[in-house]
C-alpha cells in the first residue's frame, strides 16, 4: 500500500474534489471521524467543512491547514468497506491525527479502488499537529498495516529504496551526464506522453529539454535526440547530449513507440483530471491559485508563452494516473485559448479595483513570469512540497474572496468573518 500525504492551504478544495466523486457516483463517503452528521446521511461539502471550522478560527500560524491523505493498496486487494474504514483509522491514530475530525472517501473512478482521507494540520487549540520524519513513520504504518489486512506489499517498493536519484538537474553541482540519465532513462517506465510536446512538459520538471535533429547524411534523412540542461527559467545551460549516451529509450525510436503505447491507454485517464481541472477553473480564475489548486490533487501544469506572454501551449502532468495530456487533447474547453481569456479576464479585474482604491499586493505576477516549470513532486509525494506557491492561508482565502466563487462558501465566509471579529486580539 502506498500513501500520498499532501497538505495545502484551501481544505475547503480538497473537500469539494472528493465530494465530486461521490456526486457522480464515482465515489461514497465511507467514515465520518469526529465530525457533525446529518439525519438524512447526506452531505455537501460546505456541511463537511462546518466541522473544521473551529480548528480553522483556532488556528495560531499555521499557514498550510489542509492535509489530503490517499491510501492506495495494490490493484489486486480485495478490501471491504469495513476493512478500509479500519486501516484508514489505524493510519491516522499511528500518524499522530487520531483525535482530529476528519471524513474518509472511497474512490472508484478508476480501476484502482482506493481512499482519500480529508483533515486538518491544527489541533482544537490551533497547535500544528507535529509532522517530524513523517513519510518515514507513514512508511512504518504502511508495510504494518499490509501485515495486518493480508495485503500486498506496496509495488513501488523497489521503486522507492533504489538509489534513482529523480531531482531536478542542478547544474551548479557539475556531472550533468549522470544527472541527465538518471532521470531519461526510467521516466517512460512510469509515465504515459503522447508527443514530444508533453515529453518535454514533464522533462521540464526535471530541467531538461530535448530537441528533434535532423540532418543529411549521404543523401539520407537522419533523425536523433539530444539533451540539455535547463535553469529554472527554462534556458539550456548545457552542451547537448546525444540520446544515444542515455540508452535505447531516451532515443527519438523507442519514445515515437512509447507516444503510440500511451495514446491506447489514455482514454480511461481522461475522465477524472478533465473533472479535477475544470473544478480548479471554476474555483480559481488566477492562475498561481489555479496552479496551487491542481498541486494539491497532484497535477503540475505546464504553460508554454510566446514573446507577447499570450498562451499558445498548456499540459497537464498528472502524477495520479501518470499520464501527461496537453489541453488540446482533452477537449476545446481545456484548450491554451480557454485559459488565456480565462487569466487575462482575472487580471483586468485585478487591473480595475486597482483603479477604484489603490492597493499595495506583495504578490509574484504569474502572468510575467516565461518560466514553463514548476517544483518537481517527487513520485506519490508531490503534494508535499508546496514552497513555490504563494498561497495563502485558508481563512485569508476566504475573507479576500480567493475561493468565494460557490454560494454556500460565500455564506460560511460570512459567518466565518461575524466570529473572527469577536475572538480577543
Amino acid at each position: 500500500m502506498v500513501a500520498k500525504i499532501g497538505r495545502g492551504t484551501n481544505i475547503y478544495g480538497a473537500l469539494l474534489y472528493n465530494h465530486s466523486k461521490v456526486l457522480n457516483n464515482n465515489g461514497e463517503i465511507l467514515h465520518l471521524h469526529h465530525m457533525k452528521e446529518t439525519a438524512d446521511g447526506n452531505y455537501t461539502a460546505m456541511q463537511l467543512l462546518t466541522s473544521f471550522a473551529p480548528y480553522l478560527l483556532a488556528n495560531k500560524n499555521t499557514e498550510k491547514t489542509a492535509l489530503h491523505i490517499s491510501l492506495n493498496p495494490d490493484p489486486n486487494d480485495s478490501i471491504s468497506d469495513e476493512d478500509y474504514i479500519k486501516i484508514a483509522e489505524e493510519y491516522m491514530q499511528k500518524l499522530g491525527y487520531g483525535e482530529q475530525p476528519y471524513v474518509v472517501f472511497k474512490h472508484t473512478d478508476i480501476e484502482r479502488t482506493h481512499i482519500h482521507i480529508v483533515s486538518t494540520t491544527v489541533d482544537c487549540k490551533g497547535i500544528k499537529i507535529p509532522d517530524s520524519f513523517e513519510k518515514k513513520k507513514s512508511m512504518d504504518i504502511c508495510r504494518e498495516l499490509e501485515t495486518k489486512f493480508n495485503l500486498s506489499p506496496a509495488p513501488e517498493k523497489q521503486f522507492f529504496e533504489s538509489s534513482i536519484p529523480l531531482n531536478p538537474v542542478n547544474f551548479a553541482t557539475g556531472n550533468i551526464k549522470a544527472q541527465i540519465a538518471s532521470i531519461v532513462r526510467h521516466l517512460p517506465k512510469y509515465y504515459q506522453f503522447q508527443s514530444l510536446g508533453s515529453y518535454n512538459a514533464l522533462l521540464s520538471l526535471f530541467n531538461i529539454t530535448s530537441e528533434h535533429i535532423k540532418k543529411e547524411y549521404r543523401g539520407e534523412i537522419k533523425e536523433g535526440l539530444v539533451y540539455f540542461a535547463t535553469n529554472e527559467n527554462g534556458n539550456k545551460v548545457s552542451n547537448p547530449f546525444k540520446s544515444s549516451l542515455f540508452g535505447k529509450q531516451a532515443g527519438l525510436q523507442e519514445l515515437r513507440a512509447h507516444f503510440d503505447k500511451s495514446r491506447a491507454n489514455s482514454a480511461s485517464a481522461k475522465s477524472s483530471i478533465i473533472e479535477v481541472i475544470q473544478q480548479a477553473m471554476q474555483l480559481n480564475s488566477n492562475e498561481m491559485t489555479f496552479k496551487d489548486y491542481l498541486i494539491q490533487h497532484g497535477i503540475n501544469t505546464v504553460i508554454r508563452r510566446n514573446e507577447q506572454e499570450r498562451i499558445y501551449g498548456i499540459t497537464f502532468i498528472d502524477h495520479n494516473t501518470r499520464n501527461v495530456f496537453n489541453g488540446s487533447q482533452l477537449g476545446k474547453q481545456l484548450s491554451a485559448n480557454v485559459f488565456q481569456e480565462l487569466f487575462s479576464s482575472h487580471d483586468l479585474k485585478l487591473n480595475q479595483n486597482k483603479i477604484v482604491q489603490p492597493i499595495i499586493i506583495n504578490q509574484t505576477n504569474s502572468t510575467n513570469n516565461t518560466t514553463t516549470s514548476d517544483h518537481l513532486h517527487p513520485f506519490f509525494d508531490f503534494m508535499v512540497n508546496l514552497s513555490n506557491i504563494d498561497g495563502f492561508g485558508f481563512l485569508e482565502s476566504l475573507l479576500t474572496g480567493t475561493f468565494a466563487e460557490d454560494p454556500e462558501e460565500q455564506a460560511f465566509e460570512y459567518q466565518m468573518k461575524k466570529k473572527r471579529k469577536k475572538r480577543p486580539t
